[in-house]
């Protein structure tokens, strides 16, 4: 029975007997040499000692000097451990959506619980350690130390956990009262 020829074999193309990559064609410069990623900026700690009833006092004290040096309010956010802040427990008086517009609008010092789930960002965080347990306070030491780009201001004391954090950390000059 007739059935299909065999085609002729055909040649291969120039070239695909040499394993290995096709040469650059001239006048493509190659790579050079990768940069490494810029590094992440450190945020600088400064430590105010404080009992937990002076803690609040003290975390005032640092916000005045801040804002006194020239620092823009809106570029500080101020984040209890324990007893809210009287401002925020001010600001929460005009109503919720009131005071989470605040937060969005970035214009002025905002305080809040430092189990703060919404997004924040400051240049400045103040931590005022006023209370909670040592658990609490070394995470919310943790996630104020995210949450600062450049400063992080604890007031109090946040614990063995914290300080083990802190010590990877540059230290800021100790504030004085």
């Amino acid at each position: 029975m007739p059935g299909q020829r065999p085609a002729p074999r055909r040649p291969a193309p120039p070239g695909a007997e040499r394993p290995g990559p096709k040469p650059r064609p001239a006048g493509i410069p190659k790579p050079g040499p990768r940069r490494p990623e810029p590094a992440a900026p450190q945020v600088a700690v400064q430590h105010l000692a404080a009992t937990a009833a002076q803690a609040l006092e003290r975390a005032d004290e640092a916000v005045d000097r801040l804002l006194d040096s020239g620092r823009d309010p809106g570029a500080v956010l101020v984040l209890t451990v324990g007893e809210p802040h009287p401002w925020q427990r001010h600001e929460l008086s005009f109503g919720e959506e009131r005071y989470w517009a605040q937060l969005a609008e970035g214009r002025d010092v905002f305080y809040a619980d430092a189990a703060l789930t919404r997004p924040a960002r400051r240049e400045v965080v103040v931590l005022v350690v006023n209370g909670g347990t040592a658990d609490r306070a070394a995470a919310a030491f943790t996630e104020a130390r995210g949450r600062a780009a450049e400063l992080l201001v604890v007031c109090g004391d946040a614990g063995p956990a914290a300080a083990a954090a802190a010590a990877g950390a540059p230290v800021g000059r100790r504030l004085t009262a």
